[in-house]
């Protein structure tokens, strides 16, 4: 990545070079009009430059690399300084620059910063009075903000923000554009993933021919894995904007925090076939979302829906894309006040693509749809300038007095001695999204309960207390007519049109135990920020035998990785155990024992628990009166594993990323991705773990690759598969676990012929109505029908090293359809199954079969095999890097078991 950022660094620095020069030696041009026909009948002032100017092509003739959109902003921001301002708010991965434009009138741009506090005050009730508020709006500007190209081979919109930048600076005869720029701020994201387009644009054009192909069967519509849609670490940053994983997603929502733009498009691009969606949006919508905002978002698709008419632009509302999942880009705003939406255009995934009805649609079409729909949106928001921002305000008015009467759940307490790590990662969390979080400088007692000082607190009586209420309330409803519906088209064997995930709580997906409270906490407390360290402490610190750190959170197993990575020799209990002076310790409490290590050793562990934010204990003796004492074989030494992974295909990009960035990212280790296709043959005797992320692998690796996986897991090997990968495993042919999937479960047959049978004839019979029709033409072995997405509750064997460290009870997400009958006994072990039928569902909409069904039935299996064992997750724990509470267990199962395998070292 070093190397990538000194090329892109050297590029700009002649790119700059040779731009300052060009504009050194041109004369000034006269002001004479200049036509482009994406926008008819408009004239534009030659002073701006042009596309053809600064890259040598029309707007939407060519694919827009990053490098050349930062020039054509650079050279419009030269052109007209007073009008446009770009700014960096951050860097991707691989350390390409994160830009943003602010367009409007002279005097808007000047005072840039002055609206940005004047949007915090107008954000918050309890320092402006509705009269003040009514002041500021007869004056602010509104402002839109247009994010584009989330998805790096979504590529159109990206060179639609530099056609709608230069519309609104060089347009000259345009009322709408004098409109939009007297009464808003126009504010442009115009690459939001460049790592995920310069990956796409390198294939697409090293593989263009002659002429680009608008065959979809040509190489030209049909990208290698992992494609251009994710960034460097293979995320959907679409699903990103919970949990915060991504610098690129970090950067902007601080910006989005700073300026609280009142609306936020984010454009994308679908399937080729399809013509142009924009609001109002399909159902569910977030019950947290208000009227005023849907109201709005209708304000704005009718303006689109003129524009569209008077182009000959076909579109649809109401279908497939909903607003109840929060954590997208478009919805995300919503919760501090804006009014949001996606717009989604039929992509061409290239420069020409031909339609199954054989038309044949080059590039810049849909390029001039998300520029006619971008000026559509500001001319809207323009028009309706002050609704907006008076239901902007109101939003935060009805937030604040939403929460103060909520008796059941005002306040949410994290008592952070219960998970230190994770209740502090949560609070900053909160923080980085712009909530109010305080932390207890002091004891307190809240609605019966007394909790330590370094709780925290978080009051929904606040702004952002409806984004607060969704993502940690347990439960958010979707419309019950919906639900309704979704049942009726499952009783018709169609299929549902739930689009994502139905459950997201983050105190679920982190498994931090969150209590409420139905009234204010008063109690001397601190802010917490988005950058609030974890504080770590070496508690007797010249210990003269040993320290301890206790087991079960990730300030512990960053704790581990760092000391294993130093060289630091030290064992991990299996079991509890309580020394002399009665202090009792977790099973997995990690020993490090002073005389076994370098004389510098107590300066070590002082130094990684400041880093990591762990708690060590040093102990003056080793006796132990119950439990396994430092001697024992059940206190395991630790060792530092070589871990491999499979990448490529057929492995899931999306899981192969997330598993990756676990690893690397939180917990702070190397790993070494593998194609997969050489895992078949490959000598894997360097490597203690090898994970199979969630993939299908039965033509990449098959028969023979399992064999050679087989051998060495008996070598001493630990194979980790995830979700899929688990599938793959437990194949009859492949042998690598001995369980089996679910047929789904009827309790009486319909009576007719299995499909595939081989007769040519079968018996007659009687249908006697529809339901009994339904029953006969459906399969009598299918799966479990299909779950979007839900959490679902998880209890854990707390007996087995494996689960050392990790609470009795989880929370998993459930995806898919796969559920697993028990594996026996002699075969290995179920380490953590689904609950009960009546409590298994922790959040979001489960079907009631599939619920009966998922009871008992294996997450976490252990199998040895040999000196080795393989581990499944019959659910992927590293899914979009957010389900932090299943880390520990994660961890276990690559740390604790290459500790517990049996290989030739």
């Amino acid at each position: 990545m070093k190397i990538t950022k000194i090329i892109g660094s050297l590029v700009s620095s002649a790119m700059l070079c040779f731009s300052a020069a060009s504009q050194a030696t041109s004369p000034p041009k006269p002001a004479e009009a200049i036509k482009y026909d994406l926008w008819p009948d408009t004239q534009y002032d030659s002073r701006i430059p042009t596309h053809s100017e600064v890259l040598g092509y029309q707007a939407g003739e060519r694919i827009t690399s990053h490098g050349d959109m930062l020039r054509f902003f650079e050279a419009l921001e030269r052109a007209a300084p007073e009008r446009i301002r770009i700014f960096e708010y951050g860097r991707s991965w691989e350390g390409r620059k994160l830009i943003y434009a602010a367009i409007g009138s002279p005097e808007n741009v000047e005072n840039l910063e002055q609206f940005a506090a004047n949007m915090q005050r107008l954000a918050d009730p309890r320092i402006t009075s509705k009269k003040e508020a009514q002041s500021l709006i007869k004056t602010l500007p509104a402002s839109v903000w247009l994010e584009h190209g989330v998805h790096g081979n979504e590529i159109s919109s990206t060179d639609a923000a530099m056609m709608s930048a230069y519309h609104l600076l060089a347009a000259t005869n345009s009322p709408v554009v004098d409109e939009i720029l007297a009464n808003t701020l126009v504010f442009i994201d115009p690459m939001q993933n460049p790592d995920g387009r310069t990956r796409f644009l390198s294939f697409y054009y090293a593989n263009a021919g002659l002429s680009h192909s608008g065959d979809r069967l040509s190489v030209d519509h049909n990208e290698p894995w992992p494609r251009g849609r994710s960034n460097h670490y293979l995320f959907d940053m679409n699903r990103d904007w919970l949990a915060v994983t991504q610098p690129e997603t970090a950067g902007r929502i601080k910006i989005l925090n700073h300026f609280k733009p009142t609306v936020v498009i984010d454009l994308h691009e679908m399937g080729g076939d399809s013509s142009y969606f924009f609001v109002p949006a399909a159902d569910p919508i977030n019950p947290h979302m208000s009227q005023a905002q849907l109201a709005n978002n209708d304000l704005i698709g009718r303006n689109n829906a003129n524009y569209f008419d008077q182009f000959g632009f076909t579109y649809f509302t109401r279908e497939v894309y909903d607003a109840f999942y929060p954590g997208y880009g478009d919805s995300w705003p919503t919760f501090y006040g804006a009014s949001a939406a996606t717009y989604e255009v039929g992509s061409t995934r290239g420069e020409v693509y031909r339609t199954r009805s054989g038309e044949v649609i080059r590039y810049k079409s849909p390029v001039q749809r998300h520029f006619v729909a971008s000026m559509a949106t500001a001319e809207a928001v323009a028009q309706n300038r002050e609704k907006i921002l008076s239901d902007f305000y109101q939003y935060q008015v009805d937030a604040i007095e939403t929460g103060k009467k909520d008796r059941a759940e005002r306040t949410f307490i994290l008592p952070a001695k219960r998970d230190k790590a994770g209740s502090h990662r949560l609070a900053t969390l909160m923080a980085t999204h712009g909530v109010e979080v305080r932390q207890a400088s002091e004891g307190f007692e809240a609605c019966g309960n007394d909790y330590e000082a370094g709780a925290y607190i978080i009051d929904t009586a606040q702004p952002r207390g409806k984004f607060v209420k969704t993502t940690f309330t347990r439960q958010v409803d979707m419309a019950e007519a919906f639900i309704k519906e979704q049942e009726r088209r499952r009783a018709r064997k169609l299929n549902d049109e739930i689009y994502d995930v139905t459950a997201w709580s983050l105190p679920l997906l982190f498994n931090i135990d969150t209590d409420a409270c139905g009234r204010e906490v008063e109690v001397d407390s601190i802010a917490v920020s988005a950058d609030t360290p974890l504080q770590g402490e070496v508690i007797n610190p010249d210990a003269s035998v040993a320290y301890l750190v206790p087991w079960g959170d990730m300030a512990a197993g960053r704790f581990l990785t760092a000391a294993l990575q130093a060289g630091i020799k030290l064992k991990s209990a299996d079991q509890a155990f309580v020394l002399g002076d009665k202090q009792r310790f977790p099973a997995g409490t990690l020993i490090i024992e002073k005389k076994a290590n370098s004389s510098d050793i107590a300066a070590k562990v002082a130094g990684i628990a400041n880093k990591t934010g762990a708690t060590v204990t040093g102990v003056d003796s080793s006796w132990v009166i119950e439990g396994p004492s430092f001697g024992s074989r059940k206190a395991v030494p630790m060792t530092a594993p070589n871990i491999a992974m499979a990448w490529d295909s057929p492995t899931s990009s999306l899981s192969a990323g997330a598993t990756r960035f676990v690893l690397e990212r939180q917990f702070h280790y190397p790993v070494t991705a593998i194609r997969s296709d050489t895992l078949a043959r490959a000598d894997l005797s360097h490597y203690q773990v090898l994970i199979l992320p969630s993939g299908h692998y039965g033509d990449a690796l098959g028969e023979r690759g399992a064999s050679n996986l087989r051998q060495w897991v008996k070598q001493g090997g630990v194979l980790i598969t995830l979700a899929d990968a688990t599938r793959f495993a437990a194949q009859s042919n492949i042998g690598l676990l001995d369980v089996k999937r679910e047929y789904i479960y009827q309790e009486d047959s319909s009576g007719g012929a299995a499909n595939g049978s081989e007769q040519d004839q079968v018996d007659g019979q009687l249908i006697t109505s529809k339901a009994q029709l339904l029953d006969i033409i459906d399969s009598e072995k299918q799966s479990p029908d299909y779950v979007a997405g839900v959490l679902a509750n998880v209890e854990v064997d707390q007996e087995h090293w494996l689960t050392a460290g990790v609470n009795p009870n989880v929370v998993s997400l459930v995806v898919g359809s796969d559920i697993y009958a028990p594996m026996q006994l002699a075969s290995g072990k179920n380490l953590a199954w689904f609950a009960d039928a009546d409590k298994v569902l922790a959040s979001g909409y489960l079907w009631k079969e599939n619920q009966q069904q998922l009871a008992y039935k294996p997450f976490l299996l252990h199998q040895p095999m040999g000196k080795g064992m393989v581990i499944g997750f019959t659910q992927d724990p590293t899914s979009r890097a957010y389900l932090d509470g299943l880390n520990v267990l994660f961890m276990n199962s690559v740390f604790r078991a290459a500790a517990h395998a049996d290989p030739i070292r």
